[in-house]
Formats: structure tokens, sequence, C-alpha cells
């Protein structure tokens, strides 16, 4: 997959090096969740059978993130991480477009014009709630007669499971609850965060647990405190793992800003400085603060085959 980071007015040079008959999905996709992969997966098949390129048009960074309105937390899906999802779908092009204040006070028919006909979009394929221009002003039906004569609009309707709309808000909300299985139902894959290990207090060491205590890469919807079995990329391998997100209360007072620290079963190797990717499995149990190390202790190792229990039987 390739990816071209535009903005607008699109230079004359990304457009004599893009422009061309394609099909594009487009939208933010954070989460790349089941419903966005309907948008997706329509786009693709539509361009495959036309013999053309399938293309995503996204937005970065996350517009309520630039103007400061609504419920952003940050992402279920950062870049980096939507890329990959996109092109294991089986997107040929993604689009990055500079989502900044000037960027936000465009028309619908400044965008269409000047981005969409441009680049040469022959269908543009967006769900039932796809917004764009000021204020989000445009619809999927302005999309529709503003492209009349030159591009196709499709629009997808809801995508349901079990009577609930599948959105990015929705998977927000259970992630923050603790409801991590809701959260990957609704997804269709493994939340994941990603981070470089970084030297910790490596207390856990002392106490017989070594873990990766991770610095997160980008700005990530931050799930409920807790114990999560999870699965980890080390050096191009998955392993299992157990992960406790929280702030240690059994061991400091008064910190609010959360920790990431993974210990992975069966590992004891140097990894000081690499990137880890971790996908949530299951949440086991809340943080909570113990009266003894020696009780910490004897949870911890009770935390660790529990996890070793779910992810075998998820295998």
């Amino acid at each position: 997959m390739k990816t071209v980071n535009i903005s607008h007015p699109l230079p004359a040079g990304i457009i004599a090096e893009n422009a061309g008959p394609q099909i594009a999905a487009l939208g933010q996709f954070d989460g790349v969740h089941q419903g966005h992969q309907s948008v997706i997966r329509s786009a693709v098949k539509l361009a495959q059978a036309k013999g053309v390129p399938a293309a995503v048009v996204t937005f970065h960074p996350h517009p309520k993130d630039v103007m400061k309105k609504g419920n952003y937390e940050g992402n279920l899906t950062p870049l980096q991480e939507k890329q990959e999802l996109l092109a294991a779908m089986g997107v040929d092009i993604l689009y990055v477009v500079d989502f900044n204040e000037p960027f936000s006070q465009l028309s619908p028919k400044a965008f269409v014009d000047g981005m969409l006909l441009a680049l040469g979009i022959q269908t543009a394929i967006v769900g039932f709630d796809f917004r764009f221009g000021h204020k989000g002003e445009g619809d999927a039906e302005m999309l529709r007669a503003l492209g009349a004569g030159q591009m196709n609009v499709e629009i997808i309707p809801p995508f349901e499971l079990e009577g609930q709309k599948v959105s990015s808000s929705s998977i927000r909300k259970a992630l923050q609850a603790g409801e991590l299985a809701e959260a990957n139902r609704l997804l269709g894959h493994a939340y994941r965060l990603r981070g470089v290990v970084v030297d910790g207090d490596k207390r856990g060491r002392t106490i017989g647990f070594p873990t990766a205590n991770l610095r997160l890469e980008d700005k990530y919807v931050v799930p409920a405190k807790g114990v999560y079995a999870v699965r980890s990329l080390v050096e191009g391998e998955w392993l299992s793992g157990v992960m406790n997100m929280g702030v240690k209360p059994t061991f400091q007072d008064g910190v609010t800003a959360p920790s990431y620290e993974v210990h992975l079963l069966d590992f004891d190797r140097d990894i000081y400085g690499q990137k880890l990717t971790v996908e949530l499995i299951s949440y086991i149990r809340p943080e909570r603060k113990f009266p003894s190390i020696q009780e910490l202790i004897a949870q911890i190792q009770a935390d660790a085959d529990t996890a070793r229990r779910i992810l075998e039987s998820s295998k």
C-alpha cells in the first residue's frame, strides 16, 4: 500500500503523480472497526471489479483533537496502526489529509472540487453518517450532489451487531469501563497499544516478575486500569503475557498518570529500547492496593496463571 500525504490546495506534483480512475472510501476510520470495515471492503470490492486502485481518504490529526471539541480522548488506532490494518484489507493507496485549522474552514464544495475530483476519484464510498466541510455542513447526500456527473457516491448503511450500531464512541466507552470483550467484538480485532520499552523502577524484577515498562508512542484511548491477558509482538514473535495498566497503588500514592507494564511469560531477554505492540485479549481484574508485598506477589502469580489459561484457550 502506498501512503500519500496531501494538503489543500493539492500541489501540481501530487495531482500529476496520483490522479486517475480510482475508488475511494472516505472517513476518519478511527479504530477501523467492523462498521468502518464494511465501508472499506465495499471500496476494495468495487475497485477490484473495475480494475482500478482502491483508495482510502482519511484525516490526520483527528479533527476533534485539532478543534478541541467533542469527546476526543485519544486514538483507537494511531496512524501507523491504521496503515497496517488498511494494507491488510487490500487498500492500494492511503491518502492522509493534513487536518489543520485552515482545512477545517474549507467548504464542502472546495473539498470535493479541489481534492476528490482533482485526484480523479470515480466513486466515493462513505458511511451513512459521513460529514465533511466547514462545521461538518456536508453530508453524504451533499457529497452525491457535488459529485454529480463526475463522481458517483455510494452510501453504506449502519453496521449493526445484535441490533447495536457499531461506533468508535461505543468502543471508547467499553474500553474505559473495562468491557474489553465488548470493545474487541465491536472492533473485530484485539485492541492494541504500541510503545517503546524504557527504564522503570525495576521493582518487578526484585519480586520475581520482571516487566517491560512501555512509553506509548501516541495518544491512545486509555482502557480501564487493571490487569490484562495480552499478546506482545517482540522481535517478530507473538508472546503471551500479562499487563498491569495503572498507578501501582501498593507502592505509591497520589499518582494519576498510568503506567503500562508487561510481564512476558517464559521470557528473559533484554529488550530495552525496543518497540512492543501489545494486543489486549482479556480483562482479568481491576487494579487494587494490597496490604502486603507477599499478597501482591501471590496475586501476580495467580494473574499470570489466569492469563496463561486464557491465552492457551484462545489460540
